[in-house]
């Protein structure tokens, strides 16, 4: 039944979205300021929700691609975007949603995957690791709570590792302090920053 847009579109309309920080996430912040966007950077930002952090990425110098398929939610990250801001939101399955192969430095994720049942899990990694460029990177807040009696699914460091490490060379893991979450997540996040390997 999660899997359907229906739904999310129930509790976005009916504004129940524990799920979402109230505005960009710290450690977003800091991995921007350390990241600005070079010449022709792009993100990808799967299950975008109400777009908090679409502007952010436009100011840090990214071409911004989003997707949700919750027109609600879609809708309100539309409202949230500056005028002019290089942002194109679609309101798609992300799955479906004709997306550049291998066309983004970076892919977001924020309560994306946690949305999804874990027998999803295989086809993620691979659709996220196809759209990645050589080298680009896959980051974000990971929630890695429990997997049972989702959503959230949390992201744990077994199957879903071997999920990854298949397509994807580690980088970076950093715990995300409780305060910098919502109370849904709290304690339960992990900063994680991934890489699809230069292409020989």
């Amino acid at each position: 039944m999660h899997a359907e847009p229906e739904f999310w579109e129930e509790r976005y309309r009916a504004g129940q979205t524990p799920w979402e920080f109230p505005g960009v996430p710290p450690a977003l912040t800091r991995f921007l300021a350390r990241n600005p966007a070079r010449l022709g950077d792009t993100v990808l930002v799967p299950g975008c929700g109400s777009g908090q952090e679409l502007a952010a990425f436009a100011a840090a110098g990214y071409a911004v691609t989003a997707v949700d398929f919750s027109a609600t939610a879609v809708d309100r990250a539309r409202a949230r975007v500056p005028a002019g801001a290089a942002v194109a939101l679609h309101c798609a399955d992300f799955f479906t949603c004709p997306l550049a192969a291998a066309g983004y430095r970076l892919i977001y994720e924020r309560t994306f995957v946690c949305a999804l049942d874990p027998a999803r899990w295989a086809a993620v990694t691979a659709r996220i690791a196809s759209l990645l460029r050589p080298e680009g990177r896959w980051v974000g807040l990971f929630y890695e709570g429990p997997k049972e009696d989702g959503p959230p699914f949390g992201w744990d460091g077994g199957e879903a590792e071997e999920l990854l490490r298949a397509r994807l060379e580690p980088l970076l893991t950093l715990p995300v302090p409780p305060a910098e979450s919502p109370a849904l997540f709290a304690g339960r996040e992990w900063w994680r920053e991934w890489r699809r390997p230069a292409e020989a």
